[in-house]
Order: structure tokens, then C-alpha cells, then sequence
């Protein structure tokens, strides 16, 4: 499974025009889903999104996670993720999951991670969603577990 995560002060989803979710300060992860991924590998990506450190502590320096910020949690379906960019000029999808795998991962990460954390919220699974955030730092991370 894969998070680009990316440390904001504010992000949102809107579908047909309408927000749909929101955050303040925190983090939108970007998710994309593999055919190898499991429930296991979900709750490592949580695990990981909710421990690891971004966030600046008193000196300016990344020590502070998510969980010690009790900041926002934006998900967001992103099958593009997922590529295989390797060769030529067009993406393969060849590696990511089928819909249906993709959207009950998907969810399975979004349940767990409302059971763990204070704010959460998602973008819609399949939608043509529009993203804003506002990146702080700016602060991107690529995490992929097996």
C-alpha cells in the first residue's frame, strides 16, 4: 500500500462542486492500492501515517508525529499511485489493484483509522474529486509497505 503523505495547514476534497471533506492543520495522504495489499499492509500504512514524524517540535526540528499533534487526517483514493512508470510515455496499471480490492482496502484503512484518531476524513472512492491543500513546509513523503 502506498501514502504520499503531505504535512498542511488545510486541505479539502470537492465532488461535483461541493466539499465533501476538510481538514485544518495536519496531513493529506494520497493512498494507492497494489494487488499484493492486505489488510496488514493497511494497518502498517496507518500505523506508520499516525507515528511518523513531521511535525516540529519546540526547536523546529520533525519529531512531533500526528498522533502527538492530534491534527487532521485527510485520506484520499488515488489508484494513479499505483503505476508503473518505468518505461515509455503512457502509465501501466498493470500493478494496481482491482477496483473492488482497491475500495474494501480503501475503506478497511479509513475505518481503522477513524477507531485510532480524533479527525479523520476521506475523499470519495471512484469520484472525479477535486483536491486544494495548502502544503506546509513544504513537507511530501513517499511510504510503501509490503
Amino acid at each position: 500500500m502506498i501514502g504520499l503523505l503531505q504535512r498542511v495547514t488545510q486541505a479539502s476534497v470537492t465532488v461535483d462542486g461541493e466539499i465533501i471533506s476538510q481538514i485544518g492543520p495536519g496531513l493529506l495522504v494520497l493512498v494507492g492500492v497494489q494487488k499484493p495489499d492486505t489488510e496488514a499492509s493497511a494497518k502498517r500504512l496507518l500505523e506508520r501515517l499516525l507515528t511518523y514524524r513531521v511535525f516540529p517540535d519546540d526547536e523546529g526540528k520533525m519529531n512531533r508525529s500526528l498522533a502527538d499533534t492530534a491534527g487532521g487526517l485527510l485520506l484520499v483514493p488515488q489508484f494513479t499511485l499505483a503505476a508503473d512508470t518505468q518505461k515509455g510515455t503512457r502509465p501501466s496499471f498493470s500493478s494496481a489493484a482491482p477496483p473492488e480490492q482497491g475500495r474494501a482496502l480503501f475503506d478497511f484503512l479509513a475505518a481503522e483509522a477513524r477507531q485510532a484518531h480524533p479527525t479523520v476524513q476521506t475523499g470519495q472512492f471512484g469520484a472525479d474529486m477535486r483536491v486544494a491543500l495548502v502544503n506546509d513546509g513544504p513537507v511530501t513523503f513517499w511510504l510503501e509497505t509490503a
